[in-house]
């Protein structure tokens, strides 16, 4: 098991079968660096243009259509001291009455303070002169090839992952992807300093990241994207409308409650019933994510 730094050289806005940029073994550990748009140069824009550049793909020994790559996240460090934010509000989540007040789009920037663990608008709006909430780093975008071919725009998700905006793609997550092309072909970017659920003004706080990764393959079959943490376990539906999202990640919590705890589906049903909790991912681009969490004190693995 080996870690290796890697400095890209490139970015990409779609996930698909671009060439390598590092073929690693399986239990390797990456170190890399992720750049958000407002970091790109005139020479990088054609490759990387918004939204969300990504750094990538790597190619994991071992790793076959069929099998799992568990992409367990060690690291995620701010490269420099701001990021930015739009406002106001999205459309997707205002009533329609309401988006004729909407004030006009704005980009600001805010501090990142890593020795106080907190951000801050640089030029505080009114009612916000305190505001300082804390740092909280995610992974906003990331995911393997998809099947067929495809390249997939980094401004959405599917089975593969993509833009899925999920606050709990943190450090200390394991996050589970279902391979389909040969050595996976992974990619990660789009870091957020802090975001709320849902990703509701388009934005997290963006900016760029040094991440740390570590890869296993897993001999085994999934259809959605699934993690865990150390309280929980989760699953992702990517879809849209939003109740095909909740579908999808319900149907793969089932999967994996029959699959690993030994639960038939009237017992999977009794026990989601009563303390299955549904989170919000992104609600703002053309697909919708809703994560189907389970905390493990209710679980017994067999």
């Amino acid at each position: 098991m080996a870690k290796h730094h890697f400095r890209p050289a490139r970015y990409f806005n779609a996930i698909g079968t671009a060439e390598p940029c590092l073929r690693i073994a399986d239990g390797d550990t990456v170190v890399t660096d992720t750049i958000d748009a407002s970091g790109l140069d005139a020479r990088e824009v054609a490759v990387a243009s918004r939204p969300n550049p990504m750094t990538g793909p790597f190619f994991i020994e071992g790793a076959e259509p069929g099998d799992t790559l568990a992409v367990r996240i060690d690291r995620l460090t701010p490269s420099r001291g701001t990021g930015w934010t739009y406002s106001p509000l999205a459309l997707t989540v205002l009533d329609p009455a309401a988006i004729i007040d909407r004030p006009p789009s704005q980009r600001v920037v805010w501090d990142i303070d890593q020795a106080a663990g907190t951000v801050r608008l640089q030029e505080p709006v009114r009612g916000l002169e305190h505001f300082a909430p804390a740092i909280q780093p995610m992974i906003g975008c990331f995911g393997v090839a998809p099947a067929g071919g495809q390249a997939i725009s980094t401004a959405t998700s599917g089975p593969n992952g993509g833009n899925m905006d999920y606050r709990l793609f943190a450090p200390g997550t394991t996050a589970w992807f279902p391979v389909s092309v040969p050595g996976a072909l992974f990619y990660l970017g789009d870091g957020h300093a802090s975001q709320g659920d849902g990703e509701i003004t388009g934005t997290g706080i963006e900016t760029s990241f040094e991440m740390e990764v570590t890869f296993r393959v897993l001999k085994r079959s999934i259809a959605w994207p699934r993690g865990e943490t150390a309280e929980d376990i989760f699953t992702i539906g990517n879809a849209r409308p939003l109740d095909q999202a909740l579908q999808h990640a319900t149907t793969e919590m089932s999967r994996w409650l029959g699959e690993d705890y030994g639960l038939d589906a009237r017992a999977a049903s009794h026990l989601m019933g009563q303390v299955v909790r549904y989170d919000v991912g992104n609600v703002f681009n053309p697909a919708y994510t809703v994560a189907c969490r389970i905390a493990k004190r209710w679980l017994t693995k067999r």
